[in-house]
């Protein structure tokens, strides 16, 4: 079947997806201010900086997708640092109608090219993001197989997430901002972790979230309904607290003691700093 290759070299190495001329004419604008703010903002502090998502996928709808950046900085990230990203986010996503949100990552060039994160934040890096600013780590870390060293390493921490997504749906129970974003992020998790639990059997590399739905459903028919459903809230999210408590009490406990059954536990971190955080 030809989606079993997708997203492979023919070496079966997963292949770096996006690139700065897919991004779509709508969106050139708002990856040039946020690029410009970026440099302006954290100047010598900075490492590098990378887009990922459906920007530069060439895959984004102009005014309800969000806008992506993980920033590797030279030393690890303070609140201060921290408090300069969301600036940038905040004002960019002000400026711009073409993007539904900013959200900016922040990591230290140690931790990216790390051996804890190898398999982790380093994979994201060389595989998921696009170079927007700096020197490209991709150069420093090996290449990829979707096999299950990945997928225990990546998304083998789902029962970390479900009591945070409880204590945050219940804080943002009044918030219906809030609450959409957090559907939206939940969403995005649930069916991530969906998909490379069975990507070692399906064979290849998407981030296409309907297709990572599909690529799911082969293997776990009876969780097909709700998988799909993750995906069209990942999408289209709206504030929908039944659909977190599905997360939480339903779906998300299966499918975190499904994931451990098969991959086995992500090794511990002293905090979450990948891909798994946004």
């Amino acid at each position: 079947m030809g989606t079993v290759s997708r997203g492979l070299d023919s070496q079966g190495y997963i292949e770096r997806e996006g690139s700065l001329g897919r991004v779509g004419d709508a969106f050139r604008p708002v990856v040039a201010a946020a690029r410009d703010r970026v440099a302006e903002t954290f100047g010598k502090r900075l490492d590098s900086a990378y887009l990922y998502g459906s920007v530069p996928r060439g895959a984004a709808r102009a005014g309800r997708s969000d806008l992506d950046l993980l920033l590797v900085l030279r030393a690890e990230p303070t609140p201060e640092d921290h408090a300069d990203a969301d600036a940038v986010a905040t004002a960019v996503d002000k400026e711009f109608t073409e993007v539904d949100g900013v959200g900016i990552l922040l990591a230290s060039r140690t931790a990216v090219l790390s051996d804890l994160e190898t398999y982790d934040l380093g994979w994201f890096v060389a595989c998921l993001c696009t170079p927007l600013l700096g020197e490209d780590l991709a150069e420093f870390l090996p290449r990829y197989r979707p096999d299950g060293l990945l997928a225990r390493e990546t998304n083998g921490d789902l029962a970390l997430f479900l009591p945070r997504w409880r204590e945050q749906a219940a804080a943002a129970a009044d918030d219906p901002q809030a609450l959409r974003a957090l559907v939206r992020r939940a969403s995005r998790h649930l069916v991530r972790t969906g998909f490379t639990l069975v990507m070692p059997r399906w064979g290849g590399w998407t981030s296409d979230l309907t297709e990572m739905a599909a690529a799911f459903a082969r293997y776990y028919p009876e969780w097909a309904d709700a998988m799909r459903a993750a995906a069209a809230l990942a999408l289209d999210p709206v504030a929908d607290a039944a659909a977190l408590r599905e997360y939480t009490d339903v779906i998300g406990p299966w499918l975190a003691e499904e994931y451990t059954a098969v991959h086995g536990a992500k090794t511990p971190r002293p905090q979450q700093a990948g891909p798994g955080a946004h």
